[in-house]
């Protein structure tokens, strides 16, 4: 039975402490008032030339799409009540930039808290999900793989109650939550965000949310129970209602999925939508599950506890690697190309303000998760090498952090955008609460199921 050591659990530690000591820095350091905000605009002008023009680019740029006209029309508000001599009706160039820079300011710890909340969480859930498809498949290579993938989903429960909590509580703070359809003051001057209200509620939105996770974690529970009992039995009987709940399973996680993704990333952005897009997250959320299974098992196989896992588990770990990478690029296009070929106002807003603000971070992220998977993982010995796999399942997840990064952050702080102390700290915080709850989770039983129908076909497993 694997033991949690006590240097991996330091590491967990101190990277909730660090990040936790970050997180409060940003949360502290962002509560600017408008006069703040106003000095230090005016200090920076002060110290780089042609800083106005760049402030009128960047008001002009948040002007383009609807989300940041939402923004704006906020910021407005806000200023309103910052400075009473300005009209209700007219807010100079000015005002609007200082009040769009407070309430980013405002936003962003929020938002980088949410990006990496959501992340870890995809991860737990995508694992989630790939162990249901082994089960309702009845594959062979894996069984030696999956306490390890129960180990990982047992981040799945805790991850979604935190974002979920964020995600509600941002918006119980009055104007600098992450979703403007939270707001009152936006709703009640924004048309189309009315005619969406019957889903776009707060009351609604949570118990959708509640749903979605008592289902997700009903089946962890009950396959995680069904499997351990396995172990003990002397008959297939629980490995049956294993595949029989997996195969429910499946069909009820494709239709909660799209509509996780719908509530908890394209709302953000409520004037915009896609129907690739819960699709396109499945994808990214996939990709980064099986990474993880990828990375945990070579790190506990190096450690001497899975010596009958071989390098056609890894090689077939880093094919899927390969393939739904390919898949998330599929998405990435159908989705790109569509919208840009249409050219719909309500539609191609969404990638104006990527391009226009996000343009490093927006083309850099595809390179990482197509162009570097392409080349690296096609040759098929190279999928054998444990370092190699390693190397790249670290590429491919900092990519899939970047693209949740694009997903939230244009919506949210609009081009005050950066990667700091609040998005770092945040990421700090989640993987050490990751790395403790997996782990943990792995130590509750053997790594190698004993009664699984396949295990002998998983043990001989050559590809």
């Amino acid at each position: 039975m694997y033991t949690f050591s006590s240097k991996l659990k330091s590491v967990a530690f101190a990277l909730m402490i660090i990040g936790f000591i970050g997180v409060t820095y940003g949360f502290l350091t962002s509560n600017k008032s408008f006069t703040e905000v106003e000095t230090m605009l005016a200090a920076e002008s002060h110290h780089g030339e042609g800083h106005g023009e760049d402030t009128t680019h960047h008001v002009a740029n948040a002007e383009d799409s609807h989300a940041s006209d939402t923004v704006v029309a906020h910021d407005d508000k806000v200023g309103h009540e910052a400075d009473g001599s300005h009209s209700h009706t007219e807010v100079d160039e000015h005002t609007k930039h200082v009040n769009h820079v407070m309430h980013a300011m405002h936003k962003r710890p929020w938002a980088a808290l949410y990006v990496a909340a959501f992340f870890f969480f995809m991860i737990a859930l995508g694992v989630l999900a790939f162990y249901a498809v082994q089960y309702a498949a009845q594959a062979g290579w894996s069984p030696l793989l999956l306490r390890v993938m129960e180990g990982i989903t047992a981040y799945m429960l805790p991850g979604a109650i935190i974002v979920l909590l964020i995600a509600i509580l941002s918006g119980l703070i009055g104007h600098y939550g992450l979703f403007v359809w939270m707001d009152p003051d936006v709703v009640a001057h924004d048309k189309l965000i009315q005619g969406k209200a019957g889903w776009l509620n707060i009351t609604w939105f949570g118990v959708r949310g509640f749903l979605y996770i008592t289902g997700w974690y009903l089946y962890r529970h009950f396959s995680r129970k069904f499997s351990i009992a396995q172990d003990e039995a002397d008959d297939n009987k629980n490995f049956v209602k294993t595949f029989r709940i997996s195969a429910a399973f499946l069909v009820f996680f494709l239709y909660t999925e799209s509509m996780m993704s719908w509530d908890w990333i394209m709302s953000v952005d409520p004037h915009w939508f896609s129907t690739l897009f819960g699709w396109y997250v499945l994808a990214g959320m996939m990709v980064c599950g099986i990474t993880v299974i990828a990375m945990i098992t070579i790190y506990l196989k190096s450690m001497g506890l899975l010596p009958k896992v071989n390098d056609s588990h890894i090689h077939d770990l880093a094919k899927f690697m390969f393939g739904f990478s390919i898949f998330w690029t599929y998405l990435w296009f159908s989705q790109f190309m569509l919208i840009w070929y249409s050219n719909i106002p309500e539609e191609v807003t969404y990638f104006v303000t990527r391009f226009q603000d996000y343009q490093l971070p927006f083309l850099g992220m595809v390179a990482m998760n197509f162009i570097f998977p392409l080349l690296v993982l096609m040759n098929s010995d190279y999928k054998r090498i444990p370092w190699f796999v390693i190397m790249a399942g670290i590429v491919i997840l900092c990519g899939h952090y970047i693209d949740i990064f694009n997903m939230i952050m244009p919506a949210t702080v609009g081009d005050q955008w950066s990667i700091g102390i609040p998005e770092i700290s945040s990421i700090f915080l989640f993987a050490g609460l990751f790395i403790f709850i997996v782990f943990t989770a792995l130590t509750k039983q053997p790594l190698e199921p004993k009664r699984n129908p396949f295990i002998k076909e998983s043990e001989h497993f050559h590809y």
